[in-house]
């Protein structure tokens, strides 16, 4: 229990840590460039870490919860099946999603889809090189 708390915190903090590299570097900004129109003046930080810190949570709940289900009998392997799967249905499906809706270049859908599989297969890793279920 005392490992699923501390990794939970610690891929939460990561979550967020990614989250700023991914978002605030200036290749994302000015991809990312087309939302302006509808983003909001400022970040609500606290909001975010707060966010990011329940991911962690839950995502190293269902880690344990599949973790007999996954593929491979190295945790590492696990976790990079999970951050596969975690990167399909986070990210993936709200690319696809976005590139049906709304007018938004495709090399800025790419950036999102090959950062966001990144982002999934560390936090996978971290999941795979430090969680197990009880026995």
């Amino acid at each position: 229990m005392i490992r699923y708390l501390i990794v939970s915190i610690v891929s939460g903090i990561v979550f967020g840590f990614l989250d700023g590299v991914i978002n605030a570097n200036p290749l994302a900004q000015g991809l990312l460039s087309v939302y302006e129109p509808i983003l909001k003046s400022s970040v609500n930080i606290e909001a975010g870490i707060v966010i990011d810190l329940f991911y962690g949570f839950v995502m190293a709940g269902l880690f344990l919860v599949l973790y007999q289900g996954l593929p491979g009998k190295a945790g590492w392997i696990k976790g990079v099946f999970y951050g596969f799967m975690i990167w399909f249905f986070r990210v993936l499906m709200s690319v696809a999603t976005s590139w049906m809706i709304f007018k938004v270049p495709n090399v800025t859908h790419l950036y999102v889809l090959l950062t966001g599989l990144g982002e999934m297969v560390v936090i996978g890793l971290v999941y795979g090189l430090t969680l197990r279920p009880r026995s």
